[in-house]
């Protein structure tokens, strides 16, 4: 099936809303921190998966800011699995020339889990053939307003003209500057709603809602995926070829 994608119609940007680890645990009767766990195993296919189709930038929903209001010690075991898989996965990152880099309330979190996010971002840190974004204590509406805010204050300040505001304006105080908008969104689980991620990035994305959970999705689902869009003729809103 990979042999069947067009190099040249893949999308540049990939985002997933990785769902369902705890209602797969839950049908095998395993606590929830086991089901995150085989949640990072499909991370790992996913990555590698788009870095072998010279994916450009791989964008993960690994933590919301509504997942702190989650049970303590789901939300400490999910933080001991981020800081052990930044750790195995930091010698692949960079033999694969994968820079690593995260978006959102990165301050919120454990100061161990930013310390190793920053020792592999340091390390990646000159890798030029894809971005893996980890989505941590994110939430676009919070993205939205901290934007507005950095817009407003050089405003006050006379360093930007409130008339010369446009959307490449926008594009640059958000988290993902400097990336290619979103191409294709996808989501596991079954679950069809966009849970507050990468809002102003998806205006023009063409969305999957699969029903496997996210621990059971694997490369084949993930290209099958891809050959669906790479089928899709995207307009952006003007007329349909002719």
């Amino acid at each position: 099936m990979r042999n069947e994608l067009d190099p040249d119609r893949m999308p540049k940007h990939v985002a997933i809303i990785m769902d369902g680890n705890g209602r797969w645990a839950k049908k095998r009767l395993l606590n929830r921190i086991t089901g995150h766990e085989k949640g990072a195993d499909a991370v790992r296919t996913v990555v590698q998966t788009a870095r072998k189709l010279n994916i450009a930038a791989l964008t993960l929903y690994a933590f919301s800011t509504e997942n702190w209001q989650r049970p303590q010690p789901e939300i400490s075991g999910l933080m001991l699995l981020l800081r052990r898989f930044l750790a195995s996965e930091r010698k692949t990152l960079v033999e694969n020339e994968i820079r690593l880099n995260t978006i959102g309330q990165i301050d919120r979190l454990p100061e161990a889990v930013r310390d190793n996010l920053k020792a592999v971002m340091d390390a990646t840190a000159t890798n030029t053939k894809m971005v893996l974004n980890l989505a941590l204590s994110y939430g676009a509406r919070a993205e939205i307003v901290e934007m507005v805010k950095q817009i407003a204050s050089k405003a006050q300040t006379g360093d930007l003209d409130p008339t010369a505001i446009t959307t490449g304006t926008v594009d640059d105080h958000l988290y993902t500057r400097g990336m290619p908008d979103v191409d294709l969104l996808i989501r596991t689980s079954g679950e069809m709603r966009i849970s507050n991620f990468l809002l102003w990035q998806i205006a023009y994305a063409e969305i999957f809602f699969t029903p496997t959970l996210w621990p059971d999705f694997g490369e084949d689902e993930f290209v099958t995926i891809l050959n669906d869009y790479q089928h899709r003729e995207r307009r952006f809103g003007a007329l349909p070829s002719t």
